[in-house]
């Protein structure tokens, strides 16, 4: 395969050879469910997901945590399966299935062996197409998903990585919490969460990838019959709902700074910058950028902060997108006492990329790491499997591994350099849980970029 295949809406069928022999097929039926396949040579498994172009983003504030609520609840039971049916077709032949929602998207997936794929295809057709939402279920899973809330906001991580979206993203729908709040679950409707479920999971909305040992034409015999089964109508036509428009809204910063006491051991630190959307053509760049800053162990700020000064444990950046926006952000965890000196560094390191760029060993060294990790990244079929799922959702575009690896390639030191100024002169927030001192923070937001 040479460069990207782009993946049309309207073109009813799609198939060619990826990286590896791997074969891909894509078809689009009338009705509007898309369903794409990876053959890999002699896997002797598969990951199969269910995947709807809605996710948090989408809610109103009468429906809040609804997309994740929904989620929990697929699994309680449909017109023909209880919740335990469901568990056990999955424990008795040893495969693993769950679920996901996020911001953009939800997806319910299973790997199992080859010869389970037909069993897996109907269990999560039925799943999808006919649950009960059972109103005694439903109060029971809310239970269930306040504990789960509560269990989150135990953890400082996953507080300041909430703090730290709301900060950065501001009243914009990428910056909510994906599971809602405990006011808001408390006060969402069963009726709510049903006309949200009935709104959002239609055929046109549906897409299925599988990764591993698959026979496409199979894959698409087994779906259609099941999703006769649950009396779709799928001889009616119907066109794939669009794709998100990657320009979006203007994102105006929530807050330079968001602090919550807590009394534990280590101040959680995040900061960072609005970064950039999937569909951006510098993502390549920013993963290079990324890499060199503090993807590993051999990185800037890994090296700076822990194995020079002994200031944390922990210390990385990341740098996340969604269809019309991003982030980047650094995190660290510190002695409070620590909290201004380790916040200074961080920022001058980030800076300090504006400053002075790349060396030439830091670049060879981030496509490396790169690159390895995205091959080794497709020995399983579960990143198989999501690939195809994100390409078609989200990008509109499959990207293989060699095409991956040719726009790593293609990443300059300067390109880093003229990014990495960019990204600092964006406005820059700060999310902190822990026992704060915030006057440790005073001046940092406005740390000027070190002189060349």
């Amino acid at each position: 395969m040479t460069g990207a295949v782009q993946l049309p809406l309207d073109l009813a069928e799609l198939s060619f050879t990826a990286t590896g022999d791997s074969l891909v097929r894509r078809s689009v039926l009338p009705s509007g469910v898309r369903i794409l396949s990876e053959r890999v040579p002699g896997a002797r498994s598969a990951t199969i997901g269910y995947w709807v172009a809605v996710g948090s983003r989408d809610e109103t504030p009468s429906t809040y945590g609804s997309t994740h609520f929904l989620e929990h609840l697929l699994f309680k039971g449909t017109t023909t399966r209880t919740a335990l049916d469901i568990a056990v077709s999955f424990d008795a032949v040893g495969g693993d299935h769950n679920a996901m929602t996020a911001k953009e998207y939800t997806c319910y997936y299973a790997k199992i062996r080859d010869q389970d794929l037909p069993m897996a295809i109907d269990v999560i057709s039925d799943m999808l197409t006919s649950s009960l939402l059972d109103r005694d279920e439903f109060e029971t899973e809310r239970g269930v998903i306040l504990e789960e809330l509560a269990m989150a906001d135990d953890d400082p991580g996953d507080v300041t990585s909430e703090r730290f979206f709301e900060a950065v993203l501001g009243d914009h729908a990428l910056g909510r919490p994906i599971g809602g709040s405990p006011e808001t679950i408390q006060a969402v409707s069963r009726d709510a969460v049903w006309d949200h479920y009935r709104a959002n999971y239609r055929a046109q909305d549906l897409v299925i990838t599988v990764a591993g040992a698959v026979d496409h034409d199979e894959l698409v015999a087994g779906v259609t019959a099941a999703l006769r089964r649950a009396e779709w109508n799928l001889d009616a036509a119907a066109t794939p709902v669009s794709r998100r428009n990657a320009s979006g809204d203007l994102i105006e910063r929530g807050s330079p700074l968001v602090v919550v006491q807590r009394p534990i051991e280590q101040a959680n630190i995040l900061l960072g910058v609005e970064g950039l959307a999937a569909s951006d053509p510098r993502r390549s760049t920013l993963a290079v950028l990324n890499s060199v800053l503090g993807g590993g162990m051999s990185s800037r700020l890994f090296q700076e902060i822990r194995e020079k000064r002994g200031l944390a444990y922990s210390v990385y950046s990341f740098s996340p997108s969604y269809s019309d926006a991003g982030l980047f952000g650094i995190y660290a965890g510190c002695s409070p006492s620590k909290i201004g000196q380790v916040t200074e560094l961080m920022l001058n390191e980030f800076h300090s990329l504006a400053a002075t760029g790349v060396t030439a060993d830091e670049l060879r060294r981030a496509n490396g790491q790169l690159s390895g990790a995205s091959a080794l990244a497709l020995e399983d079929s579960d990143t198989r499997m999501s690939r195809l799922g994100r390409a078609e959702l989200t990008m509109g575009e499959y990207v293989d591994l060699d095409e991956s690896l040719r726009r790593l390639d293609l990443v300059t030191a300067d390109g880093i350099r003229e990014l990495a100024e960019e990204l600092v002169s964006r406005p820059l927030s700060v999310a902190a849980v822990g026992t704060i001192d915030e006057n440790a923070f005073e001046g940092l937001t406005e740390v000027p970029a070190p002189a060349a």
